[in-house]
């Protein structure tokens, strides 16, 4: 009888070893938020590869753009399961926004009018309310 609880105990935490990603930070609810970031990442990789790419038809600018996604989606999955689909897509698309547009002036020298730094503005805006004052954001 007492080896049961050793065996249950030995077998989880050799198989801990195996578990997946999502399982490993489903306890803490800013790993999610950091899971999110590093979708948000990737996916502000991806899109600022995508002009390079010439429509697919150059190699590593192409497979920059498709793993980028790739990982972006991959990540908003494990975040979905922690933080609600409305909130976690406004936060990555919100967030992503603003990013390519900061990539778009750096990179692309790309410049921005000013009902377009507004638009943006209240896009980030929009993006805070809901991580400072909604209850439906799971922190």
């Amino acid at each position: 009888m007492r080896r049961a609880p050793y065996f249950q105990q030995a077998h989880t935490s050799r198989r801990s070893v195996f578990v997946p990603l999502q399982q490993h930070l489903a306890n803490d609810s800013m790993k999610h938020f950091l899971i999110l970031l590093a979708a948000i990442a990737c996916e502000v990789v991806a899109t600022s590869f995508l002009k390079q790419t010439e429509q697919f038809t150059r190699l590593i600018p192409s497979v920059v753009t498709v793993a980028g996604y790739a990982a972006a989606f991959y990540l908003l999955s494990i975040v979905q399961q922690h933080i609600p689909l409305g909130i976690a897509y406004a936060i990555w698309s919100g967030v992503g926004i603003v990013l390519v547009a900061f990539v778009g002036w750096i990179a692309y020298r790309q410049h921005l009018d000013m009902p377009a730094v507004i638009g943006i503005g209240m896009i980030l805006g929009g993006v805070l309310v809901i991580n400072l004052f909604s209850k439906t954001a799971g922190h």
